[in-house]
């Protein structure tokens, strides 16, 4: 056999020159995703609802929080001066809706791949993390979509899913909840909860309102079959309500999370017994019910440049015309969605008190009026309207809700080994819980995604 050994030599030459230059590609990349940020004297807010910190470094290597105190030294970590600044964990919505909503329609004809992921950017900017989409999801998002925006494959915030809830038989239900179920008897409700478990769902949402008085409420032997079949396939159950006697049967029945405020009456000690007794976790959604009649009049916020950012267009038309504001005054409903927000600011501080706990919903993004990514930041603010404390309302946005979505060991905090997913502002919320607003930064995964929603 006859070697050519210039040849070979010049072959071995490149071949090493090769697995040089992938080599060194190869450590540039890991370098890159385990690279050491160092962020400095800051004022940090970890979540837990322990005392802010101040003065304090955070060291992310990776996407990875590694290091909370003073005075850290990190070799070789890229440094930010965070004097005067707030870092906080990422906001939670354990209450929403994609898909549907574009413009001023909500409609099954919205729901792309390209406006959820519009609407996931949205919360981002916001500062918003993750949401729980509650119920009125399509087919799109069960092949791979959902779990690419849960792993970071997809920008945007994380997107969680309730799948297809349950309501009551209805002929019109109306585009973007026509694959809810509708079962007609129990026996109806185990082939629909297994079809249901198929996408795997992160709670199960049922409907038990009769809408004002317009419509069928769900029949008790009908929720409690659902809450069975959830139940045995480990799956939660959580419940759109209004009325507190429906909140005490869906609590002996054995639901999980209350989605909505109890609105008709204040609750009283024997229900927030139960509801604490079951582990009950309640999600308010105040600002679902302030827009039920704010636009009658001019909200302080109406003009705000962070408000405005947030809405789809043609939205801020329709809220300012004089029209539009007649229409909600001379609503039969007015007086009552008026008395309703009353009573569930009266009822979430009872709640609370109770030792009950309580996550951030908001129900944005389900119409035109709720609007996403805002709304996140006015439902802290109308919790403190309802006695609760800023550091109060900002657990409740942050570790609560990503317990309520159980990514709590991983999200919801800042503490060593969970994702870096945070907000620098510049102002400190603690003073004033509107300084949520204040967005300077948002990471994700150690990174740097967005300077907020007024930034572009």
């Amino acid at each position: 056999m006859h070697t050519n050994i210039p040849e070979l030599t010049l072959f071995m030459k490149n071949t090493a020159l090769l697995f040089a230059i992938l080599g060194s590609l190869f450590c540039t990349r890991i370098s890159a995703q385990t690279a050491a940020v160092l962020l400095k004297n800051a004022t940090i807010i970890d979540g837990t609802g322990s005392p802010a910190k101040t003065n304090t470094d955070i060291l992310i290597t990776g996407d990875q929080v590694t290091d909370i105190r003073k005075g850290i030294k990190a070799k070789g970590a890229r440094e930010i001066d965070l004097t005067g600044k707030t870092v906080m964990p990422s906001l939670v919505c354990a209450h929403a809706h994609v898909g549907t909503l574009k413009g001023t329609t909500s409609s099954a004809d919205n729901y792309t791949r390209e406006n959820l992921l519009r609407h996931l950017q949205k919360y981002q900017d916001y500062g918003v993390s993750a949401v729980l989409s509650m119920g009125t999801d399509r087919p799109l998002i069960f092949n791979g979509f959902i779990d690419s925006t849960q792993h970071g494959q997809l920008p945007g915030a994380r997107l969680y899913s309730a799948g297809y809830g349950f309501n009551t038989p209805d002929p019109n239900p109306g585009s973007w909840m026509n694959l809810l179920l509708r079962p007609n008897t129990p026996e109806d409700v185990p082939g629909l909860m297994e079809k249901l478990a198929a996408v795997k769902p992160t709670v199960v949402k049922i409907w038990v309102d009769d809408h004002g008085g317009n419509g069928q409420k769900m029949k008790p032997e009908i929720y409690q079959a659902i809450i069975r079949e959830a139940h045995m396939r480990n799956i939660r159950v959580a419940a759109h309500l209004f009325y507190v006697e429906d909140a005490r049967k869906l609590t002996e029945a054995g639901i999980d999370i209350i989605a909505h405020s109890i609105r008709d009456k204040e609750v009283d000690a024997d229900l927030l017994t139960k509801m604490k007794q079951k582990n009950v976790t309640y999600i308010p959604t105040l600002s679902l019910d302030e827009y039920q009649f704010v636009y009658a009049g001019n909200p302080d916020w109406i003009n705000d440049a962070f408000f405005k950012a947030s809405l789809e267009p043609g939205v801020f038309e329709m809220i300012t015309d004089k029209g539009y504001a007649e229409k909600i005054r001379s609503s039969p409903d007015y007086q009552r969605n008026m008395s309703a927000f009353k009573t569930a600011l009266i009822n979430l501080k009872k709640i609370y008190d109770a030792g009950i706990k309580v996550a951030l919903g908001t129900d944005s993004g389900a119409f035109p009026v709720r609007t996403q990514g805002f709304t996140e930041h006015l439902e802290m603010e109308l919790m403190v309207q309802a006695g609760l404390t800023p550091a109060q309302a900002l657990t409740i946005g942050t570790r609560n809700a990503a317990e309520a979505l159980r990514i709590s060991q991983e999200k919801g905090t800042l503490e060593k080994g969970k994702k870096a997913d945070l907000l620098i502002l510049s102002a400190n919320p603690l003073d004033n819980i509107r300084n949520t607003r204040q967005i300077e930064g948002v990471w994700k995964d150690g990174k740097e995604v967005s300077k907020g929603p007024l930034a572009k």
